[in-house]
């Protein structure tokens, strides 16, 4: 309904002034290869163990791990109109494909699945549905990073310490291993290797160098990120402890475990394809539109959080987005991979790491793929603490102190979703979390359109200030819907006894037939209360069940 502007109150908490926005990178794909090769160099070296970890929790072959993120990589990123974000297997997904391979009964009947999941979403992105990404909240959204910031911290922590209790990637509170995140922490710091925290401690240090501000400004400093330096570093120092102090080494099953293909065919045996027979089986078609909008969801929070990371501020087109990844999914099936979504925390690493464009996602695809055929050996000499330390950086920045403060001067509408986002995603799962915090948000709307009083006035036509019988003019806004319904009730019950009203809606376009039948129900009323009612531009409706 119509509202007047409010000046805003003396003494309100503004948000803090939001710095510029660099300067877009250059419109050639290569223009910025100095920064999207060691940032596709660094989101590889992040996206391998994720790959192989989130494979071992979906109960799938490790090397659909690897299929998934090669497809993310040299397929999704050349489809998408993302410039940053980076696709592959998720672990909100782990859950789904468990059950899966438990309602079909096979791998390859899942891979039959997951094309058709594939299909399903290219029809979602042709019918534009990429459009619910708009309607996201953006304190759900910030709460959503935050939350994830700090499951990185408390997941990555057992890694840090030498005690590999939970695989990479794992979003949920709850593990298959009966522990939860603070049990696991617990765990660890009960098993910790000296090694490793020696490994991750100096890995640590050196990102954080890296991005301090004297490192910063420092013009080689820019050519090679943190992360990569700390992962190197990691190497050299593991094997300085294995020739001179062996019992302070990283134990091997601390490692990167990738497994280690000698040959195309050894690969193309290993590979393992699809089952459409199963299509005959209905129960494929409710798991495929399960794996569909799980992962659509998935992809459309995440390229909306990553469209807030991005430094400058550009928007991926969400249908195009959507057709991406249904031709990824659809790929990744017919290979053999797992089904794969737009992720946040390699889409983090490859903003932290400088990424500009596509090709950084793109160059970690190739180094996946190059990884997997010939370089299986020397990448299992990265110790997972070093991969860690690289994660709790990113999770920081995730969760930084600064970003609860901003909200909190928000007002309470925008910190409340926030806040609670951040508490249900960490004791239950992204997807369940995040739909708590929509729920939330959508009510702090409710709430709102419930006070937002209609702007009545009286009809000059028929303006005598000293009648109390002149006309109250009630106008509807141009768009009424449902979420109108609470403020309109709200404020013709509050008329006066004996009142002469015109409610106007001849300049709405569009009255949802809830409020319809609401105004109809006032008007029945309205001769009880001695209210004379004219109605303009609103259409009577019977009323239902009446």
């Amino acid at each position: 309904m119509q509202v007047s502007s409010v000046p805003a109150r003396t003494g309100t908490p503004i948000a803090p002034t939001v710095p510029p926005v660099p300067p877009v990178p250059k419109a050639s794909i290569f223009g910025s290869i100095g920064q999207d090769a060691p940032a596709g160099l660094v989101v590889f070296l992040v996206a391998l163990p994720l790959c192989l970890g989130i494979s071992l929790a979906s109960g799938a072959p490790l090397l659909a791990g690897m299929v998934s993120g090669i497809v993310g990589g040299l397929l999704v990123s050349v489809l998408s109109g993302s410039a940053v974000s980076v696709s592959g297997p998720a672990a909100g997904l782990t859950v789904v494909i468990l059950s899966a391979i438990s309602t079909l009964g096979s791998w390859p009947a899942v891979l039959a699945a997951t094309v058709v999941a594939g299909a399903i979403q290219v029809l979602l992105g042709v019918a534009r549905a990429g459009i619910i990404a708009l309607y996201f909240p953006a304190a759900v959204i910030r709460g959503m990073l935050a939350a994830i910031g700090i499951i990185l911290i408390l997941k990555q922590l057992p890694h840090f310490l030498g005690a590999d209790t939970d695989y990479f990637e794992d979003m949920d509170f709850l593990q298959f291993n009966g522990q939860n995140t603070f049990s696991a922490i617990g765990a660890a710091a009960r098993h910790i290797s000296p090694g490793s925290v020696l490994v991750g401690g100096v890995g640590l240090a050196l990102v954080l160098l890296w991005g301090s501000a004297p490192v910063r400004r420092q013009p080689w400093a820019r050519l090679v990120p943190g992360a990569l330096v700390a992962v190197l570093a990691a190497v050299a120092l593991n094997w300085l402890l294995q020739q001179v102090a062996p019992a302070w080494q990283v134990r091997p099953q601390h490692l990167v475990k990738l497994p280690v293909v000698t040959s195309l065919g050894q690969l193309a045996s290993e590979m393992i394809f699809p089952d459409f027979s199963a299509l005959r089986n209905p129960a494929t078609y409710g798991v495929a539109f399960t794996i569909a909008i799980v992962a659509s969801l998935e992809t459309l929070l995440s390229v909306e959080a990553v469209d807030n990371l991005d430094p400058h501020k550009r928007h991926t087109p969400t249908n195009r987005e959507l057709l991406a990844q249904g031709a990824g999914n659809l790929v990744s099936g017919l290979l053999g991979g797992l089904p794969l979504t737009a992720v946040i925390v390699r889409s983090s690493a490859n903003i932290a790491a400088g990424g500009q464009t596509k090709l950084a996602a793109f160059i970690h695809g190739i180094l996946l793929l190059t990884s997997l055929l010939f370089l299986g050996a020397l990448l299992n000499m990265i110790p997972l603490a070093a991969l860690a330390a690289v994660l709790l950086v990113v999770g920081f920045k995730l969760t930084k102190p600064a970003l609860y403060r901003q909200q909190w001067q928000l007002g309470w509408a925008q910190f409340g979703p926030f806040i609670i986002t951040i508490v249900a995603v960490l004791f239950t799962d992204l997807l369940k979390g995040v739909s708590i915090g929509l729920v939330l948000g959508f009510f702090f709307i409710l709430k709102d359109n419930a006070k937002a009083g209609s702007y009545l006035r009286r009809d000059e036509t028929d303006l005598n200030p000293d009648d109390i019988h002149s006309v109250l003019h009630l106008r509807l806004p141009e768009h009424v819907s449902f979420l109108n319904k609470a403020s309109i009730v709200t404020t013709l019950e509050q008329l006066p006894s004996g009142s002469r009203v015109l409610l106007d809606g001849s300049r709405s376009d569009v009255i949802d037939h809830d409020v319809l039948e609401a105004i109809e129900a006032f008007r029945q009323a309205a001769p009880a209360r001695g209210i004379d009612l004219e109605l303009r531009g609103i259409t009577q409706v019977a009323m239902v069940g009446h």
